[in-house]
């Protein structure tokens, strides 16, 4: 059969150049059957309630079942086309659904908590006993306790649930890549060169002469900082911040707001069927954070420090806009182009003085030199893997010993068809019994090269790519080899940003920028005074980004928490009650940044935003540590590879810290990182 549907082969690497989206139903189909199959049997009164029969037959059938979705999956967002597009609905909609059926089958739960119950738990590995106790608490997250009618409502709900999600980031994608505008030469003024290069490839791609303007996150960013065109930046905020919206150029022809409120009344009904007040608590169900009260409290802490800092760059910036600028009203559109002009007279620094020492493939190798030094891993381009862009690459992850632990596949570029951000997945788990590595996705959308010149990157760009491989070696670096708890998987959630953070720390330090900060074209290093310059400008309205953040999680979680099925979502209500809190830019009536906000209702963080800056104490005050011992030291990072990575989700998320740091994570480090200690 795997010679017939290459997404049945879940040992092997993907062959991507042969999967067919029709190939997709097909495979879930059959593996669906398959674990049925195996349900019953654990199911069987004849069969013993020990882990070996019914948690690892249970391990075995959801790896596969994952092995053979995920380059489905991974497709879905890298190389969307319609034919894709459907065929992964309705794998969705068939996974989903097993998935509530496995989570209320009862005959299942009192298999799995007889294993609890017995003498051979106590036995048992930590990883192995961590199974166990994860999946009694999903049976209890997916309802195995309802009656019959509240089984099947939730069962419903989580079915409609994910078409809302899925349809949600459809929507989002389909909006991002409707909107183009020409852009006029008199209107590149301000724009760098690589900038103005985007926007040609952008007008290249759609057989255009000249330039154009796009929605794909790089050329808005260009544009809202570099260009001074004023029009021109409007025209661009309001199209990118009211996509997949009832306002805007494409009002209502993509429209998320009716999802939101469908989304938001079926989690919180979701929520109170399994006897939460609301789907916040019930995100906190399996997080470190573990009560509404204390993110509330976290957030609002952070708030309280943060707002004031940023009321005084505000002002700073308004009379700087005006007096040197000419604009007696800053408007949100004005914000980055006024802020980067400043940023240039206070520090004499932009990002374009960087972006010569970061051409792509430097950043990448340096990234590379620095896992060595701190892991003691390589990294080694493999040729000839089957692969789904001319651009993407495979690289296999060698030790110390010579050893190959794992593999990853690195897709850097922004295209057509790719959905917007960065991110890292999973693309297979380690299993030693079948010989098998892990191996991950890790994915950025940055500027393509040009004809004469490579991908040169900001800061920010190389932070990013720091940022997506810290995740790539949480899950590559595991040496835990059940699917459920190794690497990312069984991590809680506002504890699984702890490598990533961690990891964009090693892009401020002169010792680790010396090993690839080199000029495109001379070789020479990044000179001390740039550096001098980015390390002074670090700060620089740091206060104005926190309280964005801080905007996107109280509204995140307060959305979740005070649900009211009378009155609906209230989104825009939550939202301006939550600005009024913390915000210190309001922008127009007709901003729609919910209609487009991916992480919270079609990603995994529902209720779950905050955990950005949670993560954010537990990666400081770890790097903190590095900064104590010297930040290549051999020691510290074995540690932490030892500790953190190695163990995935096999135990709670703080023992590891704690084994680690030899005490709790403190937030001094966190306050020093924005500038904010007292």
């Amino acid at each position: 059969m795997t010679t017939q549907n290459p997404l049945l082969d879940t040992d092997a690497l993907p062959d991507f150049a042969a999967i067919r989206p029709a190939q997709i139903n097909p495979a879930i189909d059959q593996l669906l059957a398959g674990y049925r199959d195996a349900v019953a049997k654990v199911c069987d009164p004849a069969t013993p309630h020990d882990f070996a029969h019914v948690i690892a037959p249970l391990e075995d059938w959801s790896d596969r079942l994952s092995g053979a979705f995920s380059p489905a999956s991974h497709l879905h967002g890298v190389a969307d086309s319609p034919e894709l597009r459907e065929a992964y609905n309705a794998a969705i909609e068939k996974l989903t659904e097993h998935a509530t059926e496995l989570g209320q089958n009862r005959e299942l739960y009192a298999a799995v908590k007889a294993v609890a119950e017995s003498d051979e738990f106590k036995s048992l590995d930590a990883a192995q006993r961590t199974l166990v106790e994860d999946r009694l608490r999903d049976f209890k997250l997916s309802g195995v306790a309802l009656e019959e009618q509240a089984r099947s409502r939730f069962k419903a709900i989580q079915t409609e649930l994910s078409k809302l999600q899925t349809g949600f980031e459809e929507a989002v994608l389909d909006a991002t890549e409707a909107w183009t505008r020409p852009v006029s030469e008199a209107e590149l003024a301000g724009l760098p060169e690589q900038a103005r290069r985007m926007l040609r490839q952008s007008a290249k791609a759609a057989d255009k002469d000249g330039w154009l303007a796009s929605l794909k996150p790089p050329v808005v960013q260009a544009i809202l900082t570099y260009a001074d065109n004023r029009d021109l930046r409007a025209e661009v905020y309001r199209a990118y911040n009211t996509r997949a919206s009832d306002q805007g150029p494409n009002a209502g022809q993509f429209d998320n707001g009716p999802r939101i409120d469908e989304i938001m009344a079926l989690r919180h009904e979701s929520a109170t069927l399994l006897g939460f007040a609301n789907a916040a608590e019930l995100s906190l169900a399996d997080k470190m954070a573990g009560t509404p009260e204390r993110v509330i409290g976290f957030l609002e802490d952070l708030a309280a420090k943060a707002k004031p800092v940023a009321e005084r760059e505000l002002g700073e910036l308004r009379a700087f806009a005006r007096d040197e600028l000419g604009l007696d009203d800053l408007q949100p559109w004005d914000v980055a182009w006024a802020s980067e002009k400043r940023r240039q007279k206070l520090f004499d620094f932009s990002e374009e003085d960087v972006k010569p020492y970061f051409p792509l493939q430097a950043a990448l190798d340096g990234l590379f030199a620095v896992a060595e030094r701190i892991f003691g891993v390589t990294l080694r381009q493999r040729d000839g893997v089957s692969v789904w862009h001319d651009d993407v690459r495979y690289l296999d992850v060698v030790d110390a010993d010579g050893g190959v632990l794992a593999g990853v596949y690195i897709d850097l570029y922004a295209r057509n068809g790719k959905r917007g951000g960065a991110w890292m997945d999973v693309c297979r788990n380690r299993r030693d019994a079948e010989g098998r590595l892990p191996v991950a996705y890790v994915t950025c959308n940055f500027p393509p090269p040009g004809d004469d010149e490579p991908s040169l990157l900001s800061h920010d760009e190389v932070l990013t790519l720091f940022h997506e491989f810290g995740h790539g070696l949480h899950h590559m670096l595991t040496e835990v080899t059940w699917p459920s708890v190794c690497g990312i998987s069984g991590v809680e959630w506002d504890a699984v940003e702890l490598p990533s953070q961690f990891m964009e720390n090693f892009g401020w330090e002169r010792a680790a920028l010396d090993l690839f900060a080199k000029h495109w074209q001379s070789g020479e290093l990044l000179p001390q005074p740039l550096f001098d310059k980015m390390q002074a400008a670090r700060h620089f309205h740091a206060g104005l980004f926190l309280v964005r953040q801080l905007e996107f999680a109280l509204f995140d979680f307060r959305l979740h928490r005070d649900f009211d099925p009378a009155r609906g979502a209230s989104t825009q209500e939550t939202l301006d009650a939550v600005r009024q809190q913390v915000a210190v830019i309001r922008p127009p009536d007709w901003h729609r940044f919910p209609q487009a906000f991916t992480h919270i209702f079609a990603g995994g963080y529902a209720a779950g935003y905050f955990s950005y800056l949670w993560a954010e104490v537990l990666s400081a005050d770890a790097f903190a540590a590095f900064e104590e011992a010297g930040i290549f030291d051999a020691d510290t990072g074995h540690r932490f590879r030892e500790q953190i990575l190695a163990v995935g989700g096999s135990r709670p998320a703080l023992e590891s810290f704690v084994a680690f740091r030899g005490r709790e994570p403190e937030p001094e480090a966190l306050l020093r990182s924005y500038g904010l200690a007292a």
